[in-house]
């Protein structure tokens, strides 16, 4: 009974470590693939020419100024919805 008891044991502790090797393995070439990408990344903004840094900033621009445009569509959204919902509460109330 011992033996079968020191066999589960033994599986669940190299179940364990084998898990834990795999999962600091796929950490640890995550963080390196970041790395080799932001090297990258870094190098061609560096060797860029001014035309294409320019080209670059205004793509980045248009990005965000899309990302503002639909953040103040939902703070909007919200915000009606909450008036709405307060307006409601006071009829309610009244």
């Amino acid at each position: 009974m011992s033996s079968v008891s020191s066999q589960s044991i033994r599986r669940y502790i190299l179940t364990a470590s084998v898990t834990a090797i795999t999962v600091t393995g796929a950490w640890y070439g995550a963080g390196l693939k970041s790395r080799q990408e932001f090297k990258k990344e870094k190098t061609a903004a560096l060797e860029a020419t001014p035309a294409q840094k320019i080209e670059q900033l205004e793509s980045t621009k248009f990005r965000l100024l899309q990302q503002k445009a639909d953040l103040q569509t939902k703070i909007d959204r919200l915000s009606a919805k909450t008036n709405t919902t307060s307006g409601d509460a006071q009829q309610h109330a009244g």
